[in-house]
């Protein structure tokens, strides 16, 4: 387990291969015209989260910097490898079902709306804390997470397959997602003790992303 828990997000990379051949040979005929949106936006956070944790990596401790203002015990409070292994296998519950469960148009876009939501965190609160202008992420995000979440919606207003109850309940969903995958995994595991720092690579690429993109002056 502790294997898994330290090297889980080497595999993303695999798995985004393996359906990159299946939607290539199979998926884009098999699947919905929604079902292929959905699962390119499951691909998308795969790519999300390899740019976080193995290229360039430092994911982690930007998120306890950043978004928590973490100085001090950043490895291990308040996010730290369990607690993050955790919050991104949620994810996959959420997006996957949305994929199985496509007709459900307002799960499809509460997937979207956490999508667009990663901006506000890796465009605007981690540039913005940390005075750069690229932060692990940042770049899926920009390429890969928005343009798809907006095809999406583009896509069900232009067929007419939404409804404003879906926008509401979209809304609604991405809040409880957001909750329940996210802020109650790494506030239930918070444990400035925890036996499951990140590791001191993972501080060094942080360091390095951060000293690269650096808005302010070098003296």
């Amino acid at each position: 387990m502790n294997f898994y828990r330290y090297n889980w997000y080497k595999f993303t990379i695999v798995v985004f291969i393996f359906l990159a051949f299946y939607m290539g040979f199979w998926g884009i005929d098999t699947l919905s015209t929604l079902q292929n949106i959905l699962m390119f936006s499951f691909m998308a956070l795969l790519v999300h989260q390899y740019e976080e944790y193995v290229f360039p990596g430092g994911g982690p401790v930007v998120i306890n910097k950043a978004n928590f203002g973490e100085k001090v015990n950043y490895r291990t409070f308040p996010g730290n490898m369990h607690s993050s292994m955790i919050v991104n296998h949620l994810a996959y519950v959420v997006y996957i079902a949305a994929i199985i469960w496509s007709e459900f148009i307002w799960l499809g876009l509460a997937t979207m709306f956490f999508n667009l939501f990663q901006f506000i965190g890796h465009g605007i609160q981690m540039n913005s804390r940390l005075k750069t202008w690229y932060n692990p992420g940042l770049a899926s995000v920009i390429f890969f997470l928005i343009p798809i979440s907006i095809y999406y919606m583009v896509f069900i207003v232009s067929n007419d397959l939404v409804t404003g109850w879906d926008w509401f309940w979209g809304a609604a969903s991405f809040f409880i997602v957001l909750i329940l995958t996210t802020i109650l995994p790494v506030q239930a595991l918070k444990n400035v003790n925890s036996p499951y720092a990140v590791p001191e690579w993972q501080v060094n690429r942080c360091n390095e992303v951060q000293a690269f993109a650096s808005l302010e002056k070098k003296k």
